[in-house]
């Protein structure tokens, strides 16, 4: 008996080890491929963003979010679904922080090119060459424009034909308003042309697009704020009678059914919320 039972633990223990052994290897590969996949974050999307970081603070910060955020919401609500849940945050943020600074970044660049169109034209009109005309706007705009610029005569300088450093750039600025800019200076440098007239009938151009769009956004806005409070103002009742009501509203919180009713309204919130984003988005 005392055989059968020290056979049964050495057993338990074994498999015991080697699920451990399993589940160690299968952590270490998934943090592995989570460091990389921060280390490009912060190499090559933050890097073309010109923001320099090194990656391993981008790493110990999301470490310590995927230690805190679960902890805070189940201190918060009391409710392990949804610190479960909450681990989502610290996956997904990194590249939804990076996607809105990339593109508040080419809105801002967006709304400077009409001006930097006016400087090359006036630049070209005084007789200077496009790349002196270039090294002007540099020195004399801000970011983000200047540094993209910046980096084009850089590549230049370090051996890059002009026409290749404008596709990188147009690679980098995927706008509609560079493609034209970019094709206008490839075509006036192969073929002629007057390339001062076109970059003025293109910064015309961009100027009113800019200024519809801006009566657009101050003719929507209205729309676009009654969205956010349609989308809140149930999550604040909600809460608000958790406050006030926390029995009647215990099971909608700590039980299988409720947490099914409040999946349904989190996609119905969201769904409901992108379709009043969806007829305030009016493109130009």
């Amino acid at each position: 008996m005392n055989v059968v039972l020290i056979l049964l633990i050495l057993v338990v223990l074994l498999a015991v080890g080697l699920l451990g052994f399993v589940f160690s290897n299968f952590l270490g590969t998934l943090f592995g491929r989570r460091v990389d996949r921060l280390k490009a974050t912060a190499e090559k999307d933050l890097g073309d963003l010109f923001i320099f970081m090194d990656y391993r603070k981008l790493v110990y910060i999301n470490i310590g979010a995927f230690i805190f955020v679960p902890i805070v919401v189940w201190v918060v609500t009391l409710n392990p679904l949804l610190a479960v849940v909450s681990l989502a945050f610290p996956v997904f943020a990194p590249r939804l922080i990076v996607g809105f600074i990339r593109k508040r970044r080419l809105e801002k660049f967006r709304d400077q090119f009409p001006d930097a169109l006016v400087m090359i034209s006036s630049s070209l009109r005084a007789g200077a060459s496009l790349s002196v005309a270039l090294e002007s706007l540099v020195r004399e705009s801000k970011p983000p424009l200047n540094q993209e610029f910046a980096l084009m005569l850089r590549n230049q300088r370090l051996g890059v034909s002009f026409d290749e450093a404008l596709v990188k750039m147009e690679e980098r600025l995927p706008l509609q308003e560079f493609s034209l800019f970019s094709a206008g200076a490839r075509i006036s440098r192969e073929v002629g042309g007057n390339l001062a007239d076109m970059l003025d009938a293109l910064a015309d151009t961009l100027f009113k697009t800019l200024q519809t769009e801006g009566k657009i956004r101050s003719l929507t806005s209205q729309g676009k704020m009654q969205g956010v409070v349609m989308a809140g103002l149930p999550l604040l009742v909600m809460f608000a009678l958790n406050v006030l009501e926390p029995r009647e509203m215990h099971p909608l919180f700590h039980s299988l059914l409720g947490w099914i009713v409040l999946l349904v309204i989190a996609f119905m919130e969201f769904m409901g919320y992108l379709f009043i984003r969806k007829i305030t988005d009016i493109d130009v």
